[in-house]
């Protein structure tokens, strides 16, 4: 019963989300393979897991971190991860609403094509899930930006998350593709780059500087194609604007 109310609850609030969320233009899906895929995106703080769940095409899943899939560590993990850098004057707001928004996001990213990410050893569960989908022809989405931030467009990426085409090439003999997606709230469009393939015979190392640079800067060069908008970035620093997709002056 405690399932099925769940679900229900889910499906309430994803239709609701549709209805009042803008409508997404997803651009480049030619750039999509027709089976399997890892999608690296800009996490544009929530608008890209909303995003991906309402409009990216095809079967796919989305990694989420597994802290906000569990009810007794998402107010730890909420707080630290979208608030605590917050004015110290209303911190104590952002704790209460922590706690108050744990069942919420528990009913929301269980119920959602979500694969549960940890940083632990558990961590392998989340790589077999995530193969297991992948030889199915899932389309994976990943947001791997974390601290510090490297550009007004971009934080830093995880890289871990590419020795998925390692593994991926061990028990298939195929090359997995990586396909970068930016997405720009403030046009309403999500903008599918080129795929990059893995190279199963080169150092996983190298492959993992390789693709990730190939993303990020391919997300970026994105980013400064577009028509001028605001970028929502990573985090919202407080007193700080959002920046525009301004290509910096030497770059020019």
């Amino acid at each position: 019963m405690a399932g099925r109310f769940s679900r229900g609850m889910y499906k309430i609030i994803k239709a609701l989300v549709k209805f009042f969320y803008p409508r997404t233009e997803m651009v480049g899906t030619e750039n999509l393979p027709d089976g399997a895929c890892v999608i690296v995106g800009n996490h544009t703080q929530m608008n890209g897991p909303i995003v991906s769940e309402l409009y990216v095409p095809g079967d796919r899943e989305i990694w989420c971190a597994a802290e906000m899939m569990t009810l007794k560590e998402v107010p730890a993990y909420a707080f630290k991860d979208f608030w605590s850098i917050k004015p110290p004057y209303i911190r104590w707001f952002f704790r209460i609403l922590s706690y108050l928004i744990a069942p919420l996001a528990v009913c929301i990213f269980n119920n959602a094509r979500c694969i549960a990410v940890y940083h632990d050893m558990r961590i392998r569960h989340t790589f077999s899930r995530t193969i297991t989908r992948l030889k199915e022809g899932a389309h994976i989405v990943i947001f791997p930006e974390q601290d510090p931030q490297v550009n007004d467009i971009l934080y830093s990426f995880r890289d871990r998350f590419i020795d998925l085409g390692k593994l991926y090439g061990r028990q298939t003999g195929k090359s997995l593709s990586f396909v970068p997606m930016y997405i720009a709230p403030d046009l309403r469009k999500a903008v599918f780059g080129k795929p990059v393939v893995y190279d199963i015979n080169a150092d996983p190392k190298e492959e993992r500087e390789r693709i990730c640079k190939a993303m990020s800067d391919s997300i970026v060069g994105i980013a400064y194609s577009l028509p001028r908008h605001k970028v929502i970035q990573y985090r919202k620093i407080p007193g700080r604007p959002y920046p525009y997709n301004d290509r910096p002056t030497e770059e020019k």
